[in-house]
């Protein structure tokens, strides 16, 4: 096992980078490098020619700085891809490669906030310099605000229950660990399923922290300028709310909104896809719990009708 592997395990790895179909001389990116797991992969498919640029808006992934002349990281959310490929005088490249959701990593360290394992402060920020935090969305959030991001992030019929709780509870103390938190929540988690119910609350409170469902949006709708003709995206997503925006955007080509169709009634999009939903084996699922709700998406880029 590589050493970085016990900061994240890659998932799906040798799917996602066949997906890719690597050349050697080409220019790739990795919107996720987290330990670096898909980055190894990639280069090591690359000759002395290629390039391999990764984002993490995560300080901690930089200790994991790959050693390499061909490869770049950039401190940055990948919703910037266009702008830093632009600072480093790429147009275009031939692959994007995105792991998304949260790093072993960062669920596995107590002070992050990100497990329902710990009782840490509540914080899962990705980018420890935003100002919000887990702890504003949970003691500063409306009632009605709180029921919103419950419902569109956690998917949770009850909602508004769950809202209703954490307002009740707070106007006693503020809630600033795990802790409070799930005991603020405890006559509403069910018995033999309050795991389940407390990751879906804590995937919504970290979804709206780190504005991820936007932050993906805002990087699909970048990837026709920023991947070449014949290019590939190979996109790994770890809930609906994810899988929907890749798949709608490889589908339509844009995320709401009737698709545009030529004069035959045909769609026009950007990429097609590359064969189906891919998904981890049994195995791969056994060896990593992590990987059990992945999936793996790849498409090509096509030109412009």
């Amino acid at each position: 096992m590589n050493p970085n592997e016990s900061y994240h395990i890659p998932v799906l790895l040798n799917e996602s980078i066949e997906g890719l179909a690597i050349k050697e001389d080409g220019t790739y990116v990795d919107v996720t490098f987290g330990g670096g797991g898909h980055s190894r992969a990639i280069l090591s498919k690359l000759g002395e020619n290629g390039r391999l640029y990764a984002f993490d808006q995560d300080a901690d992934a930089a200790n994991n700085r790959i050693d390499d002349p061909r490869f770049t990281l950039i401190q940055q959310n990948f919703k910037f891809i266009k702008q830093y490929l632009r600072f480093y005088k790429v147009a275009q490249v031939d692959g994007v490669l995105g792991d998304f959701g949260v790093s072993s990593h960062q669920f596995d360290i107590a002070e992050r906030g990100f497990s329902t394992r710990f009782d840490g402060a509540l914080d899962m920020r990705m980018d420890r310099q935003s100002a919000l935090s887990a702890q504003e969305v949970v003691n500063d959030y409306n009632e009605t605000d709180l029921a919103t991001l419950f419902y569109t992030y956690g998917e949770l019929k009850n909602a508004r229950a769950i809202a209703r709780a954490i307002v009740s509870f707070r106007e006693n103390q503020p809630i600033t660990l795990g802790s409070e938190l799930q005991e603020a929540l405890k006559p509403l988690l069910p018995k033999h399923k309050e795991n389940k119910l407390l990751a879906q609350i804590y995937q919504a409170i970290r979804i709206e922290v780190n504005g991820e469902i936007t932050a993906l949006e805002q990087f699909l709708l970048q990837l026709p300028e920023v991947v070449k003709v014949g290019g590939r995206i190979s996109l790994i997503s770890y809930h609906s709310l994810e899988d929907r925006c890749v798949k709608r955007f490889i589908r339509d080509g844009q995320l709401e909104g009737t698709p545009e169709k030529d004069w035959y009634g045909n769609v026009k999009v950007p990429f097609k896809k590359v064969g189906g939903l891919i998904v981890p084996t049994e195995n791969e699922i056994n060896n990593n719990n992590r990987a059990r709700s992945a999936k793996l998406r790849i498409a090509e880029r096509v030109a412009s009708s």
